[in-house]
């Protein structure tokens, strides 16, 4: 705003933590998008900072008095851009072993199957991490979110679902937790005890369900361990009969749902999450018009993960022209997984979107900041710069927004701010702790 008069500007005087100075602003605010600007940008611009979160947004020319008046610390954006930090509302970081060599074996022509039969595949990740301790689950998890951060991630989502029983799913979601506490990152934490079948369990697999349902997830919830449950919903892991009766519990217990589904056949999993309003259906791949438009009326996000699409040698994309039609909002995410998806960088994903799903770079950076946020259901708080949002940015040197998505492979900000402190230095991209 513009203070009316001298009085009020002198009030205002002081007010503010810190300021920062000539900076470009991709904001991603609606209010601001436009249909020549997707990005929501305000150039010349300056952003304050009180108490943790954002508390004016304009161009430097509309400041309601001189600079140096309005806080007691002045930062210079030297011309850089400065976006909301990044939003990965879908990855499953934290888990034991390394599957790496399959990616060798599968190039030597060696069949998932058999590399199943082998030991290999999703329950040897469950495995590993079964036999980690906390501690070495989060020795290993640290560095990967850390490199998350310096790419400009401030918030993350992180699922369970290697552990499968109810100590190890614990272990997991407390490291998820820990995380929190150590790193200057935002974590949402999703029960996938659902994510496969344990071996304990073969051939009882509605049993499983139940176990799920009665006996784990209620004490996992009981820790304050869980914000949102997942299901991996797919022909080789659980039906949409059996994802319902998770969803009916969720629901009773007023907890968010969100689903793996139709990524490798019409399963029915998008349709599932509009009927119990979903925060996200992940994937899509072979989602049908009537799930899209299910998903549209429900607000469901539909969440794409190309570097799975990518790894996996995929050849259905998603149906972008159906999402825009219905304007489902599209979000995007890492996916990060030791077995389908090894990226931790969310501009790579950006860039593979624009590639091998031919989204625009105004979708990309939407999908990375206000929808990965509505995904988080998080949509207030995060992905904008916005009075009111927590004060988690980006600084970038670039041409413009739309070079986020341009650069294979991603590229790594300058400095990274997080509830208002800079916790990557512009300078030497030194990254700091949370306390």
């Amino acid at each position: 705003y513009i203070a009316r008069s001298v009085e009020e500007q002198k009030e205002q005087a002081m007010t503010w933590d810190t300021l920062w100075l000539d900076v470009h602003l991709a904001t991603s605010d609606p209010e601001r998008i436009s249909g020549e600007d997707g990005f929501g940008c305000i150039r010349n611009g300056a952003l304050a900072v009180q108490d943790g979160k954002i508390a004016w947004v304009g161009a430097m020319e509309d400041l309601p008095a001189p600079a140096h008046t309005l806080a007691r610390e002045l930062r210079h954006g030297q011309g850089l851009w400065m976006t909301p930090g990044l939003v990965d509302a879908h990855t499953h970081v934290v888990f034991g072993g390394d599957r790496s060599a399959e990616f060798s074996l599968r190039l030597h022509g060696v069949s998932y199957e058999e590399i199943a039969r082998q030991g290999g595949g999703i329950l040897s990740t469950v495995r590993a991490t079964r036999d980690a301790t906390e501690e070495e689950l989060l020795h290993k998890a640290i560095p990967r979110v850390q490199e998350m951060i310096a790419s400009g991630t401030t918030a993350i989502e992180v699922k369970s679902g290697y552990g499968l029983r109810t100590s190890d799913e614990l272990k997991q979601l407390r490291v998820a937790r820990e995380l929190a506490r150590r790193l200057p990152v935002h974590v949402h934490t999703t029960f996938l005890g659902a994510h496969a079948l344990p071996e304990e369990y073969v051939g009882r697999a509605d049993e499983y369900i139940r176990h799920l349902s009665e006996d784990m997830l209620p004490c996992l919830m009981a820790e304050n361990l869980v914000d949102s449950l997942d299901v991996f919903c797919e022909n080789i892991a659980f039906s949409t009969e059996q994802a319902e009766k998770l969803f009916s519990r969720a629901q009773e217990l007023k907890l968010p749902v969100r689903i793996h589904a139709d990524q490798l056949s019409a399963s029915g999993g998008g349709l599932l999450a509009a009927r119990y309003g979903a925060l996200s259906a992940d994937h899509l791949e072979y989602v049908n018009e009537d799930a899209v438009s299910c998903m549209a009326q429900a607000g469901t996000v539909a969440m794409l993960l190309p570097g799975a699409f990518y790894f996996i040698r995929e050849s259905k994309v998603p149906p972008i022209n159906l999402f825009r039609h219905y304007g489902v909002p599209m979000g995007l995410a890492t996916d990060c997984n030791p077995g389908t998806s090894p990226i931790l960088s969310l501009p790579g994903v950006m860039n593979m979107a624009c590639t091998l799903f031919r989204m625009t770079p105004e979708e990309t950076f939407r999908a990375v900041t206000t929808v990965g946020a509505r995904a988080l259901g998080l949509e207030q708080n995060l992905g904008m710069l916005k009075p009111g949002c927590q004060a988690d940015m980006a600084l970038w040197d670039m041409a413009g927004p739309h070079e986020l998505s341009y650069w294979i492979g991603g590229r790594k900000p300058r400095g990274v701010i997080f509830g208002g402190r800079v916790v990557m230095d512009p300078q030497n991209c030194a990254l700091s702790p949370a306390v």
